[in-house]
């Protein structure tokens, strides 16, 4: 189970970075994003992270932790 990163501590985002994973399924609760739902920001950061296994700060993200984007594929937001 994922926190949103709104209810990590500080201390906590700040040592975390996101990334994105492909996955097969998707769990009912998780929120679902379609690409083209996301607004601009948030959509240049889902486009860096798929790139050769991108990776940016949580504090800098308009991706939330856990939150799953369809694309070409499913595709879910890791905090590392």
């Amino acid at each position: 189970m994922y926190m949103a990163s709104s209810e990590l501590s500080t201390s906590d985002l700040l040592d975390q970075q996101l990334t994105v994973r492909r996955v097969d399924s998707v769990d009912p609760t998780a929120t679902v994003r379609h690409v083209d739902q996301l607004e601009p920001a948030a959509l240049e950061e889902f486009y860096e992270l798929c790139e050769d296994g991108g990776s940016i700060p949580v504090t800098d993200a308009e991706l939330e932790v856990g939150e799953v984007i369809v694309f070409t594929d499913y595709f879910v937001v890791d905090g590392v």
